[in-house]
């Protein structure tokens, strides 16, 4: 696909496919180590500000030592890093809650939903043009997460408020993939802005954190198994969000939500495999629906 928006012309060709499954992956790896977390009594809220701190801290030595790039800290960009920050840090507090009570599958699958909402709020802004062999794949990946979310409506009464507040999160997922490209600060790299929205979304927390998981930070340093995990996401979130601003880069903010779709695959059938969760019914008939809808997407190229 390529597009014009903002002066800028996105062409993404196999850079973006192989930043789309490698950014997909890691998503779906970073929930199945908040679930391995929240196993290991980890306080969720403390884990994912340390893992946004500890990752935006390592970006910007890269950013600033390694790619010697400017370090711009001006009114835009700081506003970039706190909006960007805040959109980003509450759908993944709401999963890494979440994620104890639905699982990791359910969470990963529920990423799919984000790319129909990002190409609508871009149609209406008039970023993209209606292409029916894109609005087919997205409509197909969004029936892939329904079917998925309806065959969960069977479970204990008490887990119902965690699935409909998870699946608050692709709404805010969606705003913040187009409000990074509106607002993409000029002349500044990917790596930066990334560096810039973790240290704006550990930032966000911190009041959370605060009021819900007063104390229990030094938890995540007290233990050997805590601490592995707790490396591990900051090690995944450093490559991920570098590779997550690529992309959006590249391609845009349509294209970017598909890693929803790589997300949903992966994330479930790691959380099955590995975690001993049930599959999911229905789970072939989702995951069809999903893959059929990003071959529609990634073929449905402008002329």
């Amino acid at each position: 696909m390529s597009y014009v928006a903002n002066n800028k012309t996105y062409d993404p060709g196999l850079a973006a496919v192989a930043c789309l499954g490698l950014v997909g992956v890691l998503l779906a790896l970073s929930l199945v180590v908040a679930k391995l977390a929240s196993q290991a009594a980890a306080p969720p809220l403390g884990f994912l500000m340390v893992s946004m701190f500890g990752a935006a801290l390592i970006l910007l030595v890269v950013s600033a030592l390694l790619l010697r790039a400017p370090v711009v800290l001006n009114r835009r960009t700081l506003e970039y890093g706190v909006v960007a920050g805040s959109f980003f840090a509450i759908p993944n507090a709401i999963a890494f809650l979440a994620v104890p009570h639905v699982g990791a599958g359910f969470l990963s699958l529920s990423f799919a939903f984000p790319i129909l909402l990002t190409y609508a709020i871009a149609l209406g802004l008039g970023i993209e043009k209606i292409r029916q062999g894109r609005v087919m794949g997205m409509f197909a990946g969004l029936a892939g997460g329904v079917v998925l979310s309806l065959s969960k409506l069977d479970i204990a009464d008490g887990t119902i408020f965690w699935i409909v507040l998870a699946m608050m999160s692709p709404v805010l997922i969606a705003i913040a993939n187009i409000y990074r490209t509106l607002r993409w600060p000029t002349g500044v790299s990917p790596v930066f802005l990334a560096a810039l929205m973790l240290f704006g979304g550990a930032g966000a927390l911190l009041p959370v954190l605060v009021w819900a998981e007063p104390g229990v930070v030094g938890i995540l340093f007290s233990s050997t198994e805590i601490l592995a995990l707790l490396l591990t996401e900051i090690t995944i979130f450093s490559v991920l969000y570098v590779f997550y601003f690529v992309l959006q880069k590249i391609a845009g903010p349509v294209y970017l939500s598909q890693i929803g779709s790589v997300a949903a695959i992966v994330g479930t059938t790691v959380s099955v495999l590995f975690l001993g969760e049930s599959l999911p019914a229905y789970f072939l008939v989702s995951a069809g629906l999903i893959l059929g809808g990003t071959v529609l997407f990634q073929r449905s190229n402008p002329a």
